[in-house]
């Protein structure tokens, strides 16, 4: 069995992939190119590929009989990979939920503190040099503690932001999703998104990725909220209409957002570069040693499951 890592992992990851298993890890931190997905789905029994190593229903018919019969997906998003397409060619996907979870939900409140707060903007005044002392009118933000939430998603980390804002911020709890959640908090089930997004002061997205969720967040929803409402995603790129959410920004529609994740990754509009009121992060939605090692040892134990002949411990 030939084991492929399509991007360099901790160093706990790297040393047991080797220790079990004939192991090749691809130097490169950029995704895969067409070349190498082909290359990989030929030469490898097994590929851990990471996001933006996009398997597409094109790169999979380019090989027809593919050496591969396992896609080790490291991350809960599956979305660069086409399963269905996957599973026609007899080749099974996993993920690794759960290990995200709390570092995602983490970032995400990162996000709406230091765009609620201004911090970002305030970091910057001071290392400017021109910061010249408090005022009682000093950088004005909003109020976190107390206000509305709306949770667009309501699974893993959609209830694990949840948690954060009632729990640690006395927020009221408002989400949108598919079908209303059995949970063990307080929290209104709103099926309309435009509705959510107008009765709440935050929006923060939770959602997969993918066809069903893309621009998701368009104008409409946009247009919905209040003045003061502050967006932040953590979820996929896509799932903001960025065209949309930037027309929104400028024309004061909206307070202001944080972005972990963009439509077109990694290259982020010069208009969202330039906004004071808007936060920006290069997707560290997980990025801690734990939950990345954490990470890497639930792809590599679908790995062992497979070369074992066991159930995946995570097929999606």
């Amino acid at each position: 069995m030939k084991l492929l890592i399509a991007r360099p992992m901790t160093e706990a990851v790297e040393a047991r992939a080797r220790a079990e298993f004939d192991t090749e890890i691809r130097e490169m931190t950029t995704p895969m190119t067409q070349e190498e997905m082909v290359q990989a789905l030929t030469e490898f029994d097994v590929v851990v590929p990471t996001l933006g190593d996009q398997f597409s229903a094109q790169i999979l018919a380019q090989v027809p009989q593919p050496r591969c019969k396992l896609l080790a997906n490291f991350g809960v998003g599956y979305n660069h990979i086409d399963v269905a397409a996957a599973r026609a060619a007899s080749i099974a996907v996993t993920n690794t939920p759960g290990a995200v979870t709390d570092a995602t939900a983490d970032i995400a409140m990162t996000l709406l503190l230091t765009t609620a707060r201004r911090a970002g903007e305030g970091e910057r005044l001071v290392r400017s040099g021109l910061w010249e002392g408090w005022h009682p009118t000093q950088m004005l933000g909003h109020h976190v503690t107390g206000k509305k939430v709306g949770i667009v998603g309501m699974g893993r980390i959609g209830q694990a932001i949840a948690l954060r804002c009632h729990f640690g911020f006395g927020m009221s709890v408002a989400y949108q999703s598919r079908n209303p959640k059995q949970l063990d908090f307080p929290a209104e089930y709103v099926p309309d998104l435009s509705v959510l997004a107008s009765a709440t002061d935050f929006v923060v997205i939770a959602v997969p990725g993918g066809a069903e969720t893309r621009h998701l967040i368009n104008a409409e929803v946009l247009e919905a909220m209040k003045p003061t409402g502050i967006l932040v995603n953590i979820a996929r790129g896509e799932v903001v209409d960025e065209v949309a959410l930037i027309s929104a920004l400028q024309a004061g529609q909206i307070a202001g957002a944080g972005l972990d994740v963009y439509e077109f990754e990694p290259k982020v509009p010069h208009a969202l570069r330039e906004m004071e009121n808007v936060t920006l992060l290069p997707h560290l939605g997980t990025a801690t040693e734990e939950v990345r090692t954490d990470m890497g040892h639930m792809a590599l134990d679908n790995v062992a499951a497979f070369v074992a002949g066991r159930p995946l411990p995570n097929p999606v």
